[in-house]
């Protein structure tokens, strides 16, 4: 059995020599199958239609090691918890518990990011060590989903499953997985947003990024600024400090407000937000841009007066 491993956690390992500049404090694992994911969402290397290369998800290069050799080195690594990523296939859950197995002795907390899965599969994940899901939701505008995801699994099934996570885990245990600069509208995204949160999930941002070989490879991503919004109109509504109604938007949808003023919006808003939000120990450094330039998620807490800056930049 192989498993893949992303590079940056690879060096931690000791399973690959090379220099990083952020350590990741999770280890980012995928299942390996010898072909490509059932799914064709636009935006994926692993689509079933993608001609990108195989090793990667993302901008990242996973590559593949044998199971017991991945199992030995993980100790090394010194991580928080495993994040077990997975290609849609029809062994998927067989390997999955395969590798939960294999997990088990190492002590460590499991999260799982995977399709939409029976609610008994999820309490013998939980039974296994597994306290998080991750649900690769994506798309944060219904209108757009079909045609992105092209998935197996529609919109309205997305949502059942991350109720199905909160009932089988708990609330806060589903991470509702969402890349902003599909084409969603902002106004689309905060609505997302606070539809997650409202029923117990949490969620966790992304921005996009453009891969050869994809449907998508020649879109753009989201502006810096864009994003920052995004950031900060999440974290007022994760923190119930806002609702959807309290923004103001364009014509196009876009947000142009966060209906406090912008000292009060300074003390609110901690650096944290411009951080990887995930599951608890997760920081995945550099996952959405080149390390010579500002990430969107930065792996750990920026110095300074970055939120000033930012909010200078985004107001």
């Amino acid at each position: 059995m192989k498993v893949r491993v992303s590079y940056g956690t690879a060096i931690a390992m000791g399973l690959v020599r090379a220099r990083m500049l952020a350590r990741p404090t999770t280890a980012y694992l995928m299942t390996y199958h010898d072909g490509r994911c059932r799914n064709n969402c636009a935006f994926c290397p692993q689509a079933r239609g993608s001609g990108a290369d195989l090793k990667r998800l993302s901008r990242i290069t996973w590559p593949a090691f044998g199971v017991e050799e991945v199992i030995k080195s993980l100790p090394g690594g010194g991580f928080a918890r495993i994040c077990l990523q997975t290609v849609d296939y029809p062994e998927l859950v067989s390997d999955v518990i395969e590798l939960l197995d294999l997990f088990q002795p190492l002590g460590l907390p499991v999260s799982v990011s995977i399709t939409p899965v029976n609610r008994g599969v999820l309490e013998e994940f939980k039974s296994k060590g597994v306290d998080y899901i991750g649900v690769g939701l994506d798309v944060a505008s219904e209108r757009l989903y079909p045609e992105i995801k092209d998935s197996l699994y529609s919109w309205d099934e997305m949502w059942r499953f991350t109720k199905d996570v909160i009932d089988v885990f708990g609330d806060g245990k589903a991470l509702v997985h969402l890349i902003i600069g599909l084409g969603e509208t902002d106004r689309e995204a905060v609505e997302t947003i606070w539809r997650s949160y409202s029923m117990g999930a949490w969620v966790s941002l992304f921005a996009f990024t453009p891969i050869r070989g994809t449907r998508l490879e020649n879109a753009k991503p989201p502006s810096l600024a864009r994003y920052r919004r995004i950031q900060v109109a999440h974290y007022l509504i994760k923190e119930r400090l806002a609702t959807p109604g309290d923004f103001e938007f364009d014509g196009d949808g876009s947000l142009i407000g966060f209906g406090i003023e912008g000292e009060e919006l300074a003390e609110l808003i901690p650096p944290e937000v411009f951080t990887t939000h995930g599951c608890p120990g997760c920081n995945r450094p550099y996952y959405n841009e080149r390390p010579k330039k500002e990430p969107y998620n930065f792996p750990e807490r920026p110095v300074g007066d970055y939120v000033g800056r930012v909010l200078d930049s985004i107001l």
